[in-house]
């Protein structure tokens, strides 16, 4: 149930956290080209894409701090392991979020028309590129779970001797970067979702209706050039971060078939080494047993040999054999503890949950692939200014939104199931001794009807903020320029109503 309870409140936290990563800086992005260029189409492009952000910020900071409670909460014996460790990357990430990131932010809502031009503009920047250096400090903590670095063992605890060490840990840098690139793609599909069903409202309602093929600048309006520059922003940006996607994608499988051999083996169904591995693109039959006896597999020969080790000849290990050699190295049983419960002094079963493991790996290739042709198709359609008239296009556009949202949501399921039963993953050169089995991390002291509670509780408050979320987007999206742009002389608008009065 604890497990249950921190799976759920991570995946829903992190459907914020990349929109807020990539819009924020795409936010910048187009403050800065209004700033000097002067053009009031990108006025309104950072105020309507801005005024979307800070609703899905505000929703990241309330569902993000329950994360850093639970740790002591229901996982105080993990606390007390890490403590020494962690205390250092969270600390840092506390500074620069709340201080960094949450003033300039603030700076820059009520800045408008209040600050110079350039130094509105800097507040931005800094409020975006500290929302990175906070995913940074985050995926830091996360990344020496999964990689142990920069630490001694002192009285059977992990002690930090190097906070560089953990900083510049190679898995964090390619967590890091996989997961910036992956903000970028929800960012970019967030903009040729929304921009491409306004155009297509505004090419609808046109009482100048344009053929279909025309240039979209034929029409004189002004929010359509809003629109036609967003829809093309995205489609740019999530073309090029699906590209880095793939390739930070490409490293971090590499060092986890280095560093977590069997979360990767789980992750092909690979049960038996084979020199060359092909590379399972679609299995049918039980998955979920280790010995894969009923597994059928669509492969591509010598494949995974390659995205392991650049060859197409070396040899891959698989489950059962990974599985002696994690017994050996680690133990056959669980260590004989009161609070480890049933599972005190019985054997650890050392494979993850391979369904789970593999369909969550195909789930994040999948949706990742539908995303970026949807930003390629996008670009296609409307190149040289066209509209398509078709209903298909919006619709498809705005279902495209979903797609990197899902597939960065498989991927942390992947990563972070796949690593079980561990949730402080041994180094194989590090440190002996630095790991911790899941099952002795969650608080002795909390009984299962108290952890129950608070997952129902948890849960269905997150279920009410869903829906908030989701309203407030769906409306200031709906609202288009209109609802972002200050009044003119014929709004019906009171000329006191502010832009943002929501973040009020």
């Amino acid at each position: 149930m604890a497990r249950w309870q921190f799976g759920i409140t991570t995946v829903y936290h992190f459907l914020m956290v990349p929109l807020t990563i990539g819009l924020s800086i795409v936010v910048a992005v187009m403050q800065t080209a209004w700033v000097r260029t002067g053009k009031a189409h990108y006025l309104a492009m950072t105020k309507f894409w801005g005024k979307l952000m800070l609703v899905n910020f505000a929703m990241g900071v309330v569902t993000g701090i329950v994360q850093e409670f639970q740790f002591g909460m229901t996982w105080s014996a993990y606390s007390r392991f890490v403590g020494d460790v962690f205390g250092a990357p969270l600390a840092m990430e506390g500074i620069v979020a709340f201080m960094v990131e949450s003033t300039f932010l603030g700076l820059w809502i009520f800045g408008w028309e209040r600050l110079p031009k350039r130094v509105h503009l800097a507040c931005l920047w800094a409020a975006s590129l500290a929302s990175t250096a906070s995913a940074y400090f985050i995926l830091s903590a996360n990344s020496w779970m999964q990689h142990p670095v920069g630490i001694e063992l002192v009285d059977g605890k992990p002690r930090l001797t190097s906070i560089w060490a953990l900083l510049t840990n190679n898995t964090a840098i390619a967590a890091f970067t996989h997961t910036v690139s992956g903000g970028f793609a929800v960012a970019g599909t967030f903009l040729v979702g929304i921009s491409a069903w306004h155009l297509w409202k505004k090419h609808k309602a046109s009482t100048e209706e344009p053929l279909a093929g025309s240039r979209i600048d034929t029409v004189d309006d002004p929010d359509r050039k809003v629109w036609s520059a967003s829809l093309k922003l995205g489609a740019w940006i999530g073309m090029v971060a699906f590209a880095a996607v793939a390739l930070t994608g490409d490293t971090q499988g590499k060092l986890m078939f280095q560093q977590q051999p069997m979360k990767m083996a789980a992750a092909e169904a690979l049960c038996h080494t084979e020199a060359p591995a092909s590379f399972s693109i679609f299995a049918y039959g039980d998955v979920s047993r280790p010995d894969c006896e009923n597994v059928k597999s669509i492969t591509v020969p010598a494949l995974l040999s390659f995205l392991a080790h650049n060859d197409f000849t070396t040899e891959v290990k698989g489950v059962q054999d990974l599985t002696a050699l994690y017994e050996k190295k680690y133990g056959h049983n669980y260590p004989v503890d009161p609070s480890l419960g049933e599972l005190s002094g019985k054997p650890v079963n050392y494979v993850p949950d391979l369904p789970v493991t593999y369909w969550g790996f195909r789930f994040m290739i999948g949706f990742g692939a539908i995303a970026a042709g949807a930003a390629l198709l996008a670009l296609w359609l409307t190149r040289r200014g066209r509209i398509p008239r078709t209903r298909w296009f919006p619709r498809l556009a705005l279902a495209s939104i979903a797609t990197p949202f899902l597939a960065n949501s498989f991927g942390w399921i992947f990563t972070e199931m796949g690593r079980q039963p561990f949730v402080v993953v041994p180094n194989p050169t590090g440190v002996d001794g630095v790991f911790m089995y899941t099952a002795q991390a969650v608080s002795p002291g909390v009984s299962a009807g108290q952890v129950l509670t608070s997952l129902i509780a948890l849960t269905a408050v997150y279920g009410v903020l869903a829906v908030v979320e989701v309203f407030l987007l769906v409306r200031y999206a709906k609202a288009g320029v209109a609802g972002v742009m200050p009044p003119t002389d014929g709004d019906k608008r009171k000329p006191d109503d502010d832009v943002l009065a929501f973040a009020y």
